[in-house]
C-alpha cells in the first residue's frame, strides 16, 4: 500500500517542477510555493509532509525553522547538493536528502575550464587580440601535471574523471581515504600541506561543514606549490579569500576561478573584481539548461520510494553534513 502525502515544490518557478511532478505522480496532491517568506504559511495551511526546496534566493532569509520545525514535515529534499543553509536538524524528526550528482559533470566542466583558461593563457590573447598585437605565443599542456581535488563527493569523483582523461595525475583528499576509480592517491586531511606542495591545480568541491570551514586557510594557500591555479566550487567559508588574494596579487598563484565567495553577491570593493589572474563568476557552476527538472525528476523517484516505504537515496547525515 502506498503513502499519499501532501507535497509541496519550493521553488522561484514552481510551475515547470509541478507539471514534472504531476505526471510522475498523477494521484498526489501538489502545491507550488515560490517565495521564502510564504512558506511557512503553505505549510501550514496544506499541512504538507514532504517538501522539494530550493536555495532560489541565497542563504540570508531561507526559512529553515518552517522545514525542520513543522509539526507536519517530515521529509525536506533539498533541490541541490548543499544543506548547509539547514545546518543541523533532528534525524528523529525529519529526514533530509539533497540532489547530489544533478550538477556533477556541470561543475567539472566548470572546473577543467577554469584550468584551461590559464593554460592556454585565455587572457593574454585576449589582451593581444584587443590590441591588435601579433607575437609570440606560447601555451601549456594539463596532461602531466598533478590536479589535487579536496572533497571526493559525485563532482569530485567527475572532475577526476575528465582530469584523467586529459593526462592529469590525480591526487584526493576525503575524510575517509580509500581506493577511488580515476585517483592515483587518495589521502586523509591530515596531509593536505604537503599535497599542496605537489599540485599544480587545486580543485575545491568540499561541502561547508565544521570541519571544512576555514580549510584552506592561509597556511595552506603559503603551501601551495608556486604558480599553481585554484578552482572553488565548494561553498562560501571554505577557503581564507583574504589570503587567496594576496597570494594571487603577489604572483604566488597565477589563477583562479572562484565560482563561490564568503559574501554573496561578491561586494564592489572585493579586489577579485579586479584582478586580470582571477575568474570571478555568480555561484553558477552548477547552473545549467535543465538542472532544476532534472533535481525535480530525481525527487520523483525518491517520492516514489517514500510511498513506497523502501529507503530513500541520498540521504543526508546531519553529524557529517553529507
Amino acid at each position: 500500500m502506498t503513502r499519499d502525502p501532501i507535497v509541496i515544490l519550493h521553488t522561484d518557478e514552481p510551475g515547470p517542477a509541478l507539471e514534472v511532478a504531476r505526471k510522475a505522480h498523477p494521484d498526489l496532491t501538489f502545491h507550488g510555493c515560490d517565495s521564502y517568506e510564504g512558506l511557512p504559511g503553505a505549510i501550514a495551511e496544506t499541512g504538507a509532509e514532504v517538501v522539494y526546496t530550493v536555495r532560489f534566493a541565497g542563504t540570508p532569509g531561507f526559512p529553515r525553522e518552517s522545514l525542520l520545525e513543522s509539526d507536519t514535515v517530515r521529509w525536506v529534499s533539498v533541490g541541490g547538493s548543499g544543506t548547509d543553509h539547514l545546518a543541523t536538524w533532528d534525524a528523529s524528526r525529519v529526514t533530509v536528502t539533497n540532489a547530489a550528482g544533478v550538477a556533477a559533470g556541470m561543475m567539472a566542466e566548470y572546473t577543467l575550464g577554469g584550468l584551461l583558461h590559464f593554460n592556454l593563457d585565455l587572457p593574454g590573447f585576449r589582451r593581444a587580440q584587443a590590441a591588435r598585437t601579433w607575437g609570440a605565443g606560447k601555451v601549456r599542456p594539463l596532461a602531466g601535471q598533478t590536479l589535487l581535488i579536496l572533497g571526493l563527493g559525485q563532482t569530485g569523483q567527475a572532475i577526476a574523471a575528465r582530469a584523467k582523461a586529459l593526462g592529469m595525475t590525480t591526487l584526493g583528499v576525503r575524510a575517509r581515504p580509500a581506493e577511488m576509480s580515476d585517483l592515483d592517491e587518495v589521502h586523509p586531511t591530515e596531509r593536505l600541506s604537503e599535497l599542496l606542495a605537489r599540485a599544480d591545480a587545486v580543485a575545491i568541491c568540499v561541502p561547508l561543514l565544521p570541519s571544512t570551514r576555514g580549510l584552506v586557510d592561509a597556511a595552506a594557500i603559503a603551501a601551495m606549490k608556486p604558480g599553481a591555479v585554484v578552482v572553488d566550487v565548494s561553498r562560501g567559508g571554505v577557503v581564507d579569500q583574504r589570503a587567496l588574494a594576496a597570494a594571487l596579487a603577489s604572483g604566488h598563484l597565477r589563477g583562479a576561478a572562484l565560482d563561490v565567495f564568503e559574501t554573496e553577491p561578491l561586494p564592489e570593493d572585493s579586489p577579485f573584481w579586479a584582478m586580470e589572474n582571477v575568474i570571478v563568476t555568480p555561484h553558477c557552476s552548477s547552473v545549467y539548461e535543465g538542472w532544476t527538472l532534472k533535481s525535480v525528476a530525481m525527487f520523483c523517484d525518491n517520492l516514489r520510494r517514500y510511498r513506497e516505504g523502501a529507503p530513500l537515496t541520498n540521504v543526508v547525515d546531519p553529524a557529517r553534513g553529507y
